[in-house]
C-alpha cells in the first residue's frame, strides 16, 4: 500500500468517508454502521454529521434518526454533471447504442478510483437494473472501470493497485492483483471488458473506454440480467458498443 502524506484539514476528509459511504447506499444509516464502515468513533463520526446536516449535505429522520445524502449536496452534484460536455456529445450515440440492444445503457466518467454514471438510458424489457445518475462504482468491478484501467500507463494501473483495497462485492469479483492485471492485458486487445457478475451479481456489464490523444472522457456500458444473456446477444452487444464507441471518439477528434 502506498504511504500517502496526511493532507491538511483531515476532518474533510472523515467527511468524505461518511458522504461516501451514505451514496453507496439506497437507505438511510443508522449512525453505528456510519461510524463502523468508515472506521470512525461515534463520537467523531456524530460531530462530523451534525455539521453536515447544518449545511444540508445530509439529512436526518427525526423519527428513526438515521442519515441520507442531503438535498444540498445533491443539488452541486446535478450543477457539476450540468456542465460536462461528454454527456450531451454521447446523448444520441447512446440512444442509437440502446436501439441496438434493447439493453440499459450508461455513460461514466472516472473520478477518483471510480467510474461515476453521469447518463443512462434503461432498457424497456421486463427487470430492469438499478443504476443512478450520480451514483459511483469502483474501477477494478466494474467493466466501464476495467476499460478505463485498460487505458492508463503501467505506472499509472499500479498506482491504483497499490492504493486500492478489492472489496469482494460479490463471489464473482477480483480481488487479486494478477487477476485484474491479466484482464487489463485482455482489454487492450480486444477494445472492451466484461463485469462478470462482479458488482451485482445477477449483471453482464460489457464496457468500453473513451480515450482520444492520451486524454480519457469516460466510458460507456451495455447491461443486462444475465438471465437473458446468450451468445448472439454477446456478439451483438459488443459489435454494438464498439460503433458507439468509435462514433463518440471521432465526434472527439
Amino acid at each position: 500500500m502506498v504511504q500517502q502524506k496526511q493532507p491538511y484539514g483531515s476532518v474533510l476528509i472523515k467527511a468524505d468517508y461518511i458522504l461516501e459511504f451514505l451514496s453507496q447506499h439506497n437507505n438511510p444509516q443508522r449512525l453505528s454502521d456510519i461510524s463502523k464502515q468508515t472506521k470512525l468513533t461515534n463520537s467523531t463520526a456524530l460531530k462530523i454529521l451534525n455539521t453536515l446536516l447544518m449545511i444540508g449535505y445530509v439529512q436526518k429522520d427525526p423519527d428513526t434518526k438515521m442519515f441520507s445524502l442531503g438535498p444540498r449536496l445533491i443539488k452541486y452534484a446535478n450543477k457539476s454533471l450540468h456542465h460536462i460536455s461528454i454527456k450531451q456529445l454521447a446523448q444520441p450515440h447512446l440512444e442509437t447504442l440502446q436501439e441496438a440492444t434493447s439493453e440499459t445503457v450508461h455513460l461514466g466518467i472516472h473520478e477518483m478510483g471510480q467510474i461515476k454514471y453521469i447518463a443512462k438510458i434503461e432498457s424497456k424489457k421486463p427487470v430492469s437494473l438499478y443504476s443512478e445518475i450520480g451514483k459511483s462504482i469502483p474501477l477494478y468491478c466494474s467493466a466501464m472501470g476495467k476499460a478505463v484501467l485498460a487505458d492508463f500507463t503501467n505506472s499509472k494501473v499500479n498506482a491504483y493497485i497499490d492504493s486500492h483495497v478489492f472489496e469482494a462485492k460479490t463471489t464473482n469479483t477480483i480481488t487479486t492483483r494478477k487477476a485484474l492485471l491479466n484482464e487489463i492485458e485482455q482489454t487492450k486487445v480486444q477494445g472492451y471488458a466484461f463485469d462478470n457478475g462482479e458488482h451485482d451479481l445477477d449483471v453482464f456489464c460489457v464496457g468500453s473506454s473513451i480515450t482520444v490523444d492520451n486524454k480519457n472522457y469516460g466510458a460507456i456500458s451495455v447491461s443486462l440480467p444475465k438471465y437473458r444473456l446468450t451468445d448472439e446477444v454477446l456478439e451483438q452487444i459488443i459489435k454494438s458498443i464498439l460503433i458507439c464507441r468509435q462514433a463518440i471518439i471521432n465526434e472527439l477528434s
